[in-house]
């Protein structure tokens, strides 16, 4: 069986890791990671739960008028990052200036950005951009756009179809004048394609591709059974030696991130949050406990009831990392690569944790992630709280830690009767 798995799965799972696209994807969004964590500190400090005990309902909402713009500056105008990230990596993958490649990238998103805010009643304010055209709203537009307009650019640039300065110009002016015609020439088609849509057919980008393309795919991601898979491609990846999480989220982050945002603004705005399956669920109730698999009931299960010497060692190299959520000394020190004996907790214990969060908090129990980035190196249960800004949240953590002990607690007995017998042959023979 694990040779049948390993000759289809194991060449497909190496393409994506290795796709061009996918890698500036994934680099793409770790762009905006330090801002993002930026803003979330301001939103959690801006919406403590004990506030109101503290301040007045006047002076509280001037504190948040006050730090508010952290949030908005970073994660909600977050599709700026990413498309400015998106145009410069792929640009650098092609050994083209990249700098020039992020920059017409963002210029192609904005042209084809309504400057216009149209309320439910009354007359159009003109020479405005929505904020939401350049937050979740705007994600997939400017995805595609960035993928395009850098490609287009790029193209340009290795015909030769530049400017090219005499010796002894700086090199900036150089490289500029350079970057003028392969410029001209993207933003063009992106000014054509607007004027098309807006002209012709009295709509914009933005409303054609998030009616088209996002509002499915985001209506899709948020639901259980496609998160209950994605996990368990990562679980089976990692059970490979592939990294799991670098080829699946890199295919799911821009919606698990869309579903994020659109979370936070929902949180911010004081309105209930419309979404349980985003990007902090995932981080921090899959591997925000102990790393990938949820391993730090597997370090304290034997730590605390196994015998083997072997075991043992691992686990005290593993304790210290697993505590932030890194877990690479027990995954290949157990071993959980390849071994058989593992597979089935290492696939089921993740699988379970998730559904039993999904159902505390579709339930009422938990409340959602709010929406704010919490570094996954946070240790579990404090990671919790920060996340749904609730005690709840991290005590349902400490539930989901006693689910995987429980699972894998069978399997671990197994591998240490082997070991510990393993270990006394062993002495027996040095004897």
């Amino acid at each position: 069986m694990f040779e049948k798995l390993s000759r289809y799965l194991v060449p497909i799972a190496g393409k994506l890791n290795n796709s061009r696209y996918l890698t500036v994807l994934r680099d793409a969004f770790m762009l905006s990671f330090p801002l993002t964590i930026f803003g979330s500190i301001f939103v959690v400090l801006t919406n403590l739960p004990f506030l109101n005990k503290l301040m007045s309902e006047e002076a509280i909402a001037t504190f948040r008028d006050m730090f508010g713009i952290a949030s908005s500056s970073t994660m909600g105008i977050m599709s700026i990052f990413v498309v400015f990230g998106i145009g410069y990596y792929l640009s650098k993958s092609y050994e083209v200036e990249a700098v020039f490649g992020g920059a017409i990238a963002l210029v192609s998103f904005l042209i084809l950005t309504p400057f216009m805010l149209q309320p439910e009643a009354g007359q159009a304010v003109t020479g405005v951009i929505p904020v939401d055209r350049l937050g979740a709203k705007g994600m997939f537009l400017g995805m595609i756009t960035a993928f395009a307009s850098a490609e287009i650019y790029r193209k340009i640039v290795q015909k030769n179809i530049t400017i090219k300065m005499p010796p002894g110009v700086p090199p900036a002016v150089a490289k500029s004048f350079a970057a003028l015609i392969p410029a001209f020439l993207t933003l063009t088609v992106f000014l054509v394609i607007n004027i098309l849509v807006t002209q012709v057919f009295n709509t914009n980008m933005h409303d054609v591709i998030y009616k088209a393309i996002q509002a499915p795919l985001v209506g899709l991601g948020s639901g259980i059974i496609p998160t209950l898979i994605a996990i368990f491609l990562i679980q089976i990846l990692w059970f490979f030696g592939l990294h799991g999480q670098v080829i699946i989220n890199s295919i799911m982050d821009p919606i698990w991130n869309t579903l994020q945002i659109e979370n936070l603004d929902a949180y911010t705005a004081g309105k209930p949050i419309p979404h349980i399956i985003s990007k902090p669920f995932m981080e921090i109730y899959t591997v925000g406990m102990g790393g990938t698999g949820m391993t730090l009931a597997v370090v304290l299960a034997i730590l605390f009831f196994m015998k083997s010497k072997q075991m043992k060692q691992v686990a005290k190299l593993g304790l210290g990392p697993g505590i932030f959520n890194v877990n690479e000394p027990i995954i290949f020190g157990l071993p959980i690569v390849m071994n058989p004996l593992i597979i089935v907790p290492w696939v089921l214990s993740p699988m379970i944790v998730t559904l039993v969060s999904y159902f505390a908090m579709a339930s009422g129990l938990v409340p959602p992630p709010t929406g704010v980035t919490v570094p996954w190196t946070v240790p579990v249960f404090i990671n919790g709280i920060m996340a749904t800004n609730s005690l709840a949240g991290g005590l349902l953590q400490l539930v989901n830690v006693a689910i995987v002990f429980v699972i894998w607690f069978p399997f671990l007995k197994v591998i240490d009767r082997v070991n510990v017998k393993k270990e006394k042959e062993e002495m027996d023979q040095a004897v």
